[in-house]
């Protein structure tokens, strides 16, 4: 009976891997590329729920800022939500904003579970209309004045670029001063918004809650044709508006 020599042995063992040996090799390679998904897909998440949302613009009020009206594909745009966080909203901002007041009716949602979970982790537009999106005008400890069609801020007079051409600071006098931790807001085409103006003698008052601020909106990404970054205009950058102490 033939015999097999130790060296043609070692030969045939080391030309030969094991079966398992290659098998954990043949399936690392797509298994790798399901955790990096998954991480990725964590991470922009994540980033969308704590730094980033996107939100969908469904009205006219913030004409010519922000495009939107019910028969058209509104303007898209993305909402820094640490700016919150950071008490980095200021006089001037475009800010989106939790309808906890009940200032709009909002239709039921009738969007299907998945939709639902998109729009909350920031993976598609939030359409719900629970948010409201205006301009703030005011913060807290600012007296807030309309008079004769022009608006002022701590007695200084606002010029604002931003209006519809033709159109007023304000059809109706008004004189506020902003409590604590709330902000005076209105929308840009002031004879279509039914912002802080239209609830000042609501049982819950004409301004926002701070802790109901969503983020400050800072980029238009859709439709192509309008995206850019959305500014506070130069006007609020007045040294003069500063509260009186």
């Amino acid at each position: 009976m033939a015999v097999q020599s130790p060296e043609r042995e070692g030969l045939a063992d080391a030309s030969q891997p094991e079966p398992h040996t290659r098998d954990r090799r043949d399936t690392w390679g797509p298994r790798r590329l399901v955790a990096s998904m998954v991480v990725l897909l964590v991470v922009f998440v994540v980033t969308h729920v704590f730094l980033v949302q996107g939100f969908f613009i469904p009205t006219s009020s913030m004409e010519p800022t922000l495009h939107g009206c019910s028969a058209c594909d509104g303007d898209r745009v993305l909402v820094d939500r640490m700016a919150v966080r950071t008490d980095a909203i200021h006089r001037g901002d475009v800010i989106v904003f939790r309808d906890s007041k009940g200032w709009l009716p909002h239709p039921s949602d009738a969007s299907a579970p998945v939709v639902e979970w998109m729009e909350l982790a920031g993976l598609a537009p939030d359409e719900s209309g629970e948010n409201l999106v205006k301009r703030v005008i005011g913060l807290d400890g600012d007296r807030v004045e309309a008079r004769g069609g022009v608006l002022y801020v701590n007695g200084v007079r606002l010029l604002e670029p931003y209006l519809p051409p033709g159109v007023r600071a304000s059809a109706t006098d008004f004189a506020v001063t902003v409590p604590d931790d709330h902000l005076w807001v209105m929308g840009d085409n002031r004879d279509d918004s039914a912002d802080s103006r239209s609830h000042l003698n609501d049982p819950g008052g004409p301004f926002i809650a701070e802790a109901d601020v969503v983020g400050k909106a800072f980029a238009i990404v859709w439709p192509l044709r309008r995206s850019g970054t959305i500014d506070a205009p130069p006007t609020f950058d007045q040294a003069s508006l500063a509260r009186p102490d």
